[in-house]
């Protein structure tokens, strides 16, 4: 949709933009035209007419087919904030590309190897096997069409990268597909580090590189990194804290043979805190381990302390449930890249359950009954196990509406906002989880606590 962007094109190293310029931001009407009519106004732009109506006239978006299939029970709970955050009108997000694939094998060779699984889906023609045959032909035509992109700067991906800069590239091209096509509230990078250290060691060997312009090489993704934007409400941003995108890519860890995974190039994406200063994007985070080389644990330290810029987490717990090539999809869970994509779910509010399990079901800002057959506790004084019994009585009953509402956003996200090009960097026979949320957590924790061991009046 647009041609080639760039920041400065005589001194880019690494090259691509989502739109013809830095930080334009591009719409996407495929999850929902409303979100992006209103996301335009409240910027004072006006969405255009012939898009609109070719989107409510004649081609159905996500967020259409939701809420044709939302019950009357799923919109009182979205209404009242009962479930929150819901991606049932822009990108669900959380499914990482296994962007390696691009310089490791080339374009040309994901394909062969998608035209060969397409083949080989055969049998009785009912609704799965014909959904999977329609999902690898739209990976293709998303591989194709990430060929077509990388030539319009100039650049040929059909074949491996052949050295440390072409890795960078043709990965980060990957990347860039995947957020000109989706707008999920979490576009993780994966675990690309480690990786591109495998070129840059080679290079420097070969003395085709330098260690200078192999840090350049890595500034330079960097900022392409930072300058992913998405078109976004005010309450959007509201809800998820300034304007993020959670980049997430994962740096260090252990192998499971016993060997660290920290590389040159994972101290390489951590000094660009210091080069370009401190920024929340792309998130970089640690893959803690007991283990973690003792320098590299104190640079991380010395680099929290300096920029406030990295997340930890558990490498140890996470090792043994993934394998040891795994990513972070937004900021919290793991997945087997390539293998593992996960079903964004947004959260459940347990506070306002808790009120529910004291009031009867009824939200008291929209003054209507959310939840049926719950008993409101009138006693003066609220007690314990009266309010635990409501109150399991109200999880139980939220955790099936949950589910229930996770399976429409997701199978019409499949079905009117297909991600392509994401899924074609996946092992076609792919694992599929899906994610659940909480939020209130310690505010049920507290009123529990003081409920059972002070007195509290409803």
């Amino acid at each position: 949709a647009f041609d080639a962007g760039y920041i400065d094109k005589d001194n880019e190293t690494i090259v691509g933009l989502q739109t013809d310029k830095p930080l334009k931001r591009i719409i996407n009407p495929f999850g929902g035209i409303r979100m992006v009519k209103q996301a335009l106004e409240a910027y004072d732009y006006k969405l255009n007419p012939h898009i609109k109506d070719i989107f409510t006239k004649y081609r159905k978006t996500h967020n259409d087919g939701v809420f044709d299939a939302y019950t009357e029970e799923m919109r009182k709970a979205r209404s009242a904030g009962l479930l929150t955050g819901l991606p049932d009108a822009y990108g669900r997000g959380r499914i990482i590309g296994d962007y390696r694939r691009i310089p490791l094998y080339g374009v040309d060779f994901l394909i062969k190897n998608k035209e060969e699984d397409l083949k080989a889906v055969k049998g009785e023609m009912n609704e799965t096997t014909i959904r999977k045959r329609e999902e690898i032909s739209e990976q293709i035509k998303a591989l194709i069409a990430m060929k077509e992109m990388a030539l319009k700067y100039g650049i040929d991906i059909s074949k491996p990268a052949k050295n440390a800069e072409e890795a960078v590239q043709f990965l980060y091209f990957g990347y860039l597909a995947g957020v000109k096509e989706n707008n999920g509230a979490a576009m993780s990078l994966g675990r690309v580090s480690s990786f591109i250290d495998i070129y840059i060691e080679r290079d420097l060997k070969q003395g085709i590189l330098t260690e200078e312009k192999a840090q350049e090489i890595i500034d330079q993704f960097v900022i392409k990194l930072r300058l992913v934007r998405h078109l976004r409400t005010p309450e959007y941003n509201d809800l998820f804290a300034g304007d993020p995108n959670w980049i997430t890519e994962a740096i260090g860890g252990m192998g499971l043979n016993g060997e660290t995974l920290v590389t040159k190039t994972s101290y390489r994406f951590l000094n660009t805190l210091n080069n370009l200063g401190p920024a929340p994007e792309p998130n970089m985070t640690i893959l803690w381990s007991q283990n973690l080389p003792e320098n590299f644990k104190k640079f991380c330290a010395e680099m929290s302390i300096k920029t406030d810029s990295i997340q930890y987490e558990n490498d140890d717990l996470m090792r043994d449930i993934y394998g040891d090539d795994y990513g972070i999809a937004c900021c919290v869970s793991a997945m087997a890249l390539g293998k593992q994509m996960q079903f964004f779910g947004a959260r459940c509010n347990l506070a306002k359950a808790l009120l529910y399990s004291i009031n009867g079901g009824v939200d008291e800002k929209k003054n209507i009954k959310v939840i049926d057959n719950i008993n409101a506790i009138e006693d003066t004084m609220l007690d314990y196990e009266k309010v635990k019994e409501n109150y399991f009585k109200v999880l139980e009953y939220i955790a099936n509406l949950y589910v229930n509402t996770m399976n429409i956003i997701h199978y019409m996200h499949d079905k009117y906002a297909y991600e392509g090009g994401l899924m074609a960097l996946h092992d076609t026979e792919v694992e599929r989880l899906m994610a659940f949320g909480v939020a209130g957590l310690s505010v049920v924790a507290d009123s529990l606590s003081a409920i059972k061991y002070a007195k509290v009046k409803p």
